[in-house]
């Protein structure tokens, strides 16, 4: 008998935070498996078989350069930690079995950098000088929700499940949520313990219980 097939969707910068906070170290390629083997003893999915684990992110740019913003001596992005970190999970990831990537783009806001709620609230406290390290490269991400959106739109229309698992905590997947689900495809949604709209849930046919062990 020929198993009806389920893709699990991960939003990489949820799932990379939530993993940080419960480890309390950056999250290897291992560490990620093993939360997709988690996701993938859900009772809803257990008679399923796999087809594939999407994993959505966007690497910070390498190529820009910058000045710090107090020193400002130069800073070459492709030599940061959050850069070298990234590309080497990515460079794991992409030879796990089932796993493909899917990378979006980041850019730099015009202003650079922006100062960190840590400092700010040691500011308040105190004043003192500004250094180097009170500000953080402010960063955003382009097309990474556009990408979790048409797979699984491409996923439904071509009739290549019948069921997702979406790791994420966006209310803009609402309306991705509610087109698959009136395609027949069943939506289970992992939050990571993250505090989601109604909305979301709404729209999931399982929610943020379904996986149990959720961190």
């Amino acid at each position: 008998m020929v198993r009806p097939l389920y893709a699990i969707l991960l939003d990489g910068g949820l799932l990379t935070k939530k993993l940080y906070r419960k480890l309390g170290r950056h999250a290897t390629a291992d560490d990620i498996v093993a939360e997709c083997d988690r996701l993938r003893q859900v009772e809803h999915v257990r008679d399923y078989e796999l087809l594939r684990i999407y994993y959505y992110d966007a690497a910070p740019p390498s190529s820009a350069k910058v000045q710090k913003p107090i020193s400002h001596q130069p800073l070459g992005l492709a030599s940061t930690d959050r850069f070298r970190l990234s590309q080497s999970l990515y460079d794991q990831l992409i030879l796990k079995p089932h796993f493909a990537l899917r990378m979006g783009e980041t850019v730099l806001s015009p202003s650079r950098w922006r100062i960190k709620p840590e400092a700010t609230k040691e500011l308040m406290k105190a004043a003192r000088p500004l250094t180097d390290d009170d500000f953080a490269l402010d960063i955003s991400q382009k097309g990474v929700d556009m990408r979790i959106g048409m797979d699984m739109a491409r996923l439904a229309l071509r009739d290549m499940v019948r069921a997702v698992i979406v790791v994420t905590g966006d209310s803009d997947f609402v309306p991705a949520f509610k087109f698959i689900r009136r395609e027949g495809v069943k939506v289970i949604l992992e939050p990571m313990g993250h505090n989601v709209r109604v909305e979301l849930r709404a729209h999931s046919d399982l929610g943020a219980g379904a996986c149990s062990g959720r961190t």
